[in-house]
């Protein structure tokens, strides 16, 4: 698995709030960006804003998810960052696409904007494109079920999974794009999801647990 720096505890909520800080210079970036041309419909950015934002809407349900299952502060804690941090990054994207006079969706498969994508979905949907860290249906339903201990551990793996995609797709659109906003966005995005996933380590630590193999090695 990937190594990342030992941050110190309640960096969780500094790392939502170093997140949310870097939202305020991507909402200004957007701003000002109108002397560039908008991305094309095939885009890189375009993808991104699409394929994040589906990505993102995957993390909040299953943050609510154990936020209404755990008694733990902690893990609620995590759970409610998560929730707020990327249902406005969400809001984000989808502003994006409305200021570039784009539909918010596409007809082309998902993923096409970042090369060398090769995930596929599993289950109903097997064959089509599956976003980097993304969990199954099989496996949101798994922690539907979950009760206790078993939901907390199941959550975070499939957590740190999560934000790991995250971090590749966000590490591509900034080799891929000249877009200052584009490019701050997924700075932020990487830079909180690495710390929410060195605190999520550690909390499957404490519960005897571990993360799935890492995305990022």
């Amino acid at each position: 698995m990937a190594s990342f720096p030992e941050l110190p505890r309640g960096s969780t909520r500094r790392g939502a709030g170093m997140v949310l800080a870097g939202l305020v210079g991507a909402i200004a970036a957007l701003l000002i960006a109108g002397w560039s041309d908008a991305p094309r419909d095939d885009s890189a950015e375009a993808g991104f804003a699409r394929d994040m934002a589906t990505h993102h809407a995957q993390a909040v349900e299953m943050s609510l998810v154990i936020r209404d299952k755990s008694s733990d502060e902690d893990l609620r804690t995590l759970a409610y960052d998560i929730t707020v941090t990327q249902s406005t990054q969400r809001g984000i994207f989808m502003g994006w696409l409305q200021a570039w006079g784009l539909p918010q969706a596409s007809t082309a498969p998902r993923m096409t904007w970042m090369p060398g994508h090769a995930p596929v979905e599993r289950g109903a949907n097997a064959g089509m494109p599956l976003m980097h860290g993304m969990a199954s249906d099989d496996e949101r339903q798994r922690l539907r079920v979950a009760q206790g201990i078993d939901a907390e551990i199941l959550f975070l793996q499939l957590m740190v999974r999560h934000h790991e995609g995250g971090v590749l797709m966000a590490r591509a659109v900034s080799t891929m794009s000249g877009r200052a906003d584009v490019i701050g966005m997924a700075k932020s995005i990487e830079d909180g999801q690495r710390a929410e996933i060195v605190q999520m380590t550690e909390m499957l630590s404490k519960r005897g647990a571990q993360p799935y193999a890492s995305l990022l090695e």
